[in-house]
């Protein structure tokens, strides 16, 4: 670990002293110490730290499990189960990515299942709120594919599309690019994100069976690169990420038939006509009262107060991330601090956080972790 300077420790140890005064989402009770998987894109991909909220220290714990450029985690509404996507090009003798899991008890994981991916490149498994079908997201592949889950082990895949749609950007827009998979708060519908095509395909989802049928399309504006979508705790807001152009669509989800209505689009830079960064990753308090975007390229996380009724933003100030390409990022259980990973720094940066004001101190604390993707807190 590196503390940036010793005013960035003062700075932090200030804005912790105001967190832990607040209310709400400040008086979580969190464990003394948590274990925290690190997916990382190298041949040790998944790595344990420890967590330690009231001094905002990560202590590696070693190699927790050894699958290859693991771009995504997430774990079992239970606790009992991590799966993984690893985003390599050929799995089994395939060209696929794989999809893996894990039996998570005692700070340890161990392996379950894996399974063929629909195409190669898999960055992003998404499970639903049963904990009984995971979905995965192939952006090099342009492809998406359904898994039904027993007890921890993965079915080969019940379902698969490979998309075909593609978008205005000829570097990054050449074919389809899947690149998230989440599901409606209702659990009803489920989403894929596809970065190349430019939209959000919308699917009536089986949670008994993991089955997908077509339910409609979201259609996002030519070039932006659809990345994430995130929902509001209020169930009817939802956030779309746009990668390409750095935006975010603030979306209307009817209930009824899955579809999205645009709202509004917010802007992550000050200058869009020559925007080269691009947009990365979104992050929601559980009051809905703050949500927290990463940019990467100019490399910064962008506060904003979310209305919790309605979902809509006010700025409150852009600050620093820590490092180069903030691939993911995470509130901690007791919200008072953002943990960053970022990638091509080889850091997760921690910055405390004002649960009053949604305030992120500018500066923080470095760990080192290689290539860091996804932050999961188990």
């Amino acid at each position: 670990m590196g503390t940036l300077t010793r005013r960035a420790f003062v700075q932090a140890a200030s804005f912790a002293t105001l967190a832990a005064a607040g209310t709400g989402t400040g008086s979580f009770a969190a464990p003394s110490r948590q274990r925290v998987f690190l997916g990382t894109n190298t041949a040790d991909g998944i790595q344990a730290f420890d967590w330690d909220p009231a001094t905002a220290e990560l202590t590696p714990a070693g190699l927790a499990a050894k699958l290859s450029n693991v771009d995504w985690l997430v774990l079992s509404p239970d606790r009992k189960y991590i799966y993984a996507a690893s985003e390599v090009d050929s799995f089994n003798g395939k060209p696929t990515g794989e999809v893996a899991s894990y039996e998570y008890a005692n700070g340890k994981i161990t392996p379950i299942s894996a399974q063929n991916s629909a195409a190669k490149g898999t960055c992003h498994v998404g499970l639903d709120h049963t904990g009984r079908v995971l979905i995965s997201a192939d952006y090099g592949g342009g492809a998406a594919a359904s898994f039904k889950i027993t007890a921890g082990r993965l079915s080969p895949a019940v379902w698969t599309e490979h998309y075909t749609q593609h978008g205005p950007n000829p570097d990054r827009q050449e074919s389809a690019h899947a690149h998230f998979a989440s599901f409606s708060p209702d659990n009803r519908f489920a989403f894929v994100n596809d970065l190349g095509g430019d939209c959000i395909h919308i699917y009536n989802l089986d949670a008994e069976t993991a089955q997908l049928t077509p339910a409609g399309k979201y259609a996002g504006k030519p070039g932006s690169g659809p990345r994430t979508l995130h929902f509001h705790p209020n169930g009817v807001t939802a956030y779309c990420m746009n990668e390409l152009n750095s935006t975010v669509d603030v979306l209307h989800w009817n209930k009824a038939d899955g579809s999205f209505k645009l709202l509004h689009t917010v802007s992550l830079l000050d200058h869009p006509s020559k925007a080269v960064s691009t947009g990365c990753d979104t992050v929601i308090t559980r009051d809905g009262k703050f949500v927290y975007f990463a940019n990467r390229g100019e490399d910064f996380l962008y506060s904003f107060k979310a209305d919790p009724g309605t979902g809509a933003l006010t700025p409150i100030a852009r600050s620093n991330c820590g490092g180069k390409t903030p691939r993911n990022f995470v509130l901690d259980p007791t919200e008072k601090w953002m943990l960053v990973a970022n990638q091509n720094s080889g850091l997760v940066s921690v910055f405390a956080r004002n649960p009053q004001t949604g305030e992120l101190a500018n500066e923080g604390k470095n760990f080192k972790c290689p290539s860091p993707m996804r932050i999961l807190f188990a």
